[in-house]
């Protein structure tokens, strides 16, 4: 529990400074101005929501083959935590789009495919709720986990294969893309950031499931007992009408 409260103490600290730096270390944006820092806290949600979904991936696939609960939990925690980071860059997408485009909301393939991947995720948490034994929840979720996986990497590549209305990729961008300095050191920051905090969530998920896992079967446990002691007053019953008759 100390280390716990001592880990959260440290990332509230990193998360003051990351706003001091979005908002008085990093350079004033020549065309959008004060509108553009919302981009490091938007894109390097990105990056932690892409990191998360990679996690539900690899748990799932690592499910199927090894058959542990462990990686069960890990996926739906993992899963879960994504799905709290596509929400956060679906709601600060629109919040800068409106001043910069005009309009909320674009149809455009990056953010189409991004609704889509909550949905899926959303689906995927919606179906471990829909089947009550475990083994047969875990499989089935860890292949729509898989499948729901192979829509990532086309979310992130989408601006670079279509043109789109999204703004074209400023990291690894190519010819003329790029950051100021400074600005980049303040977005490197806020990524590495909410990756920690991604997997810290993740982590504090991961002991919740692993603990109601238990307690399911704990009390499933409890209830066979309660069925063969049921049964055996049962049988005892119907021994002492046999012997009185």
């Amino acid at each position: 529990m100390k280390t716990r409260a001592i880990g959260l103490a440290i990332l509230a600290a990193l998360f003051l400074f990351a706003g001091y730096a979005v908002f008085f270390i990093a350079p004033d944006e020549a065309t959008m101005h004060a509108i553009q820092r919302i981009f490091y806290f938007h894109a390097s949600s990105g990056w932690a929501a892409i990191e998360a979904s990679g996690i539900v991936f690899i748990a799932n696939i690592l499910y199927l083959v090894k058959r542990q609960p462990k990686w069960d939990w890990l996926a739906v925690s993992a899963a879960e935590v994504s799905l709290a980071f596509w929400s956060v860059m679906l709601v600060t997408g629109p919040i800068w789009a409106h001043p910069v485009w005009g309009i909320w909301w674009a149809w455009d393939w990056r953010l189409t495919l991004t609704l889509i991947l909550w949905v899926l995720y959303v689906a995927y948490l919606i179906l471990r709720t829909l089947i009550a034994d475990f083994e047969r929840r875990a499989a089935a979720s860890a292949i729509f986990g898989i499948f729901i996986f192979l829509g990532v990497p086309l979310d992130y590549l989408s601006i670079r294969i279509w043109r789109t209305q999204h703004p074209q990729p400023v990291i690894f961008g190519g010819q003329n893309s790029g950051l100021e300095p400074t600005m980049l050191k303040v977005f490197l920051f806020c990524g590495f950031l909410m990756s920690v905090f991604m997997v810290f969530l993740v982590a504090q998920r991961y002991r919740v499931e692993s603990v109601r896992y238990r307690t399911e079967e704990l009390k499933l446990a409890a209830d066979e007992q309660e069925e063969l002691r049921s049964s055996a007053r049962g049988s005892a019953q119907s021994h002492s009408v046999a012997l009185k008759k």
